[in-house]
């Protein structure tokens, strides 16, 4: 559909009412993808989200969309780092438009903003995560990286200690290989938030065992959120 806001999104409203307004799960697709990809995964995902997948705003040569442009070199995977930061402000502009009013019809809590990235969409969610953390409640990074121009501008870690942050990642990921998985577990783990790192036997895909474990991290968070209100 086409999108009043800075990027195009498709959205599945939450599918069982909560206590307020819904919490949002907004999903970043992968390079070469689009906002149908991560958007198969809404039904079952819980109930209580409104589930907003984004379109990355790059054409991408080899088809579908990219936050940046990447290439492999002989020095290794390179991104393009204005483009990132030009997307990153993308990003943030549309939570920032979407979540004061919602998304038609769908009132949205600001204080529960879940970003869910794949490969090039973790690492955006990473990037948001540690630039503008007061804008997010958590992040799922599935088959990410981080890159060192994107360390190079992380806050201090005290304005990051409300995030939640799960990392996926597989052992035999021949795209991003689990050494990638491996850093971002060094980096967050010391930091003062609630972090979870998992690895899995497979390879740059979302599989059935770390969907489960998604669903399961996602619900813990939103009982929590639920349970705090009732009180």
């Amino acid at each position: 559909m086409f999108s009043p806001f800075p990027l195009t999104y498709c959205v599945q409203p939450p599918r069982q009412g909560g206590l307020g307004p819904a919490p949002a799960l907004v999903m970043l697709h992968g390079i070469g993808s689009h906002e149908g990809d991560l958007f198969q995964l809404a039904p079952y995902l819980d109930p209580r989200l409104a589930v907003i997948s984004l379109r990355a705003p790059i054409p991408w040569s080899g088809g579908g969309f990219a936050w940046f442009e990447m290439a492999w070199t002989p020095e290794g995977l390179v991104g393009d780092p204005q483009q990132a930061r030009n997307s990153l402000k993308l990003l943030s502009r549309f939570l920032e438009q979407a979540l004061p009013n919602g998304i038609p019809g769908i009132a949205l809590d600001p204080r529960q903003v879940y970003l869910l990235g794949f490969s090039q969409g973790a690492i955006m969610s990473l990037y948001l995560a540690l630039t503008q953390p007061e804008k997010l409640a958590g992040v799922v990074a599935m088959s990410g990286r981080l890159s060192p121009e994107i360390l190079a501008e992380a806050v201090e870690p005290e304005r990051m200690k409300h995030l939640a942050i799960l990392v996926v990642h597989g052992t035999a990921d021949a795209v991003l290989p689990i050494a990638f998985g491996r850093q971002i577990r060094d980096y967050f783990a010391p930091l003062p938030l609630n972090f979870t790192y998992r690895e899995y036997e497979m390879g740059h895909e979302v599989s059935p065992e770390s969907l489960r474990d998604i669903q399961v991290w996602l619900q813990n968070l939103l009982d929590r959120r639920d349970s705090e209100v009732k009180t």
